[in-house]
């Protein structure tokens, strides 16, 4: 389970660099900013059940 959750840190990482690269941009795509902002909330969702699911030690 820890590599699930580096890997899924990574690409929540990932997702907010391409988010803060899009909205530097003169015109930022307003439909590619909600997706990759949807796909970010569903990674942290996702963290979040495995953090808690995740034993005491």
């Amino acid at each position: 389970m820890p590599s699930t959750i580096y890997r899924l840190t990574s690409v929540h990482r990932r997702l907010d660099d391409t988010i803060t690269q899009e909205m530097r941009r003169r015109l930022p795509d307003s439909l590619k900013l909600l997706r990759l902002k949807r796909l970010r909330l569903q990674v942290k969702d996702r963290l979040a059940a495995l953090m808690t699911r995740r034993p005491a030690g």
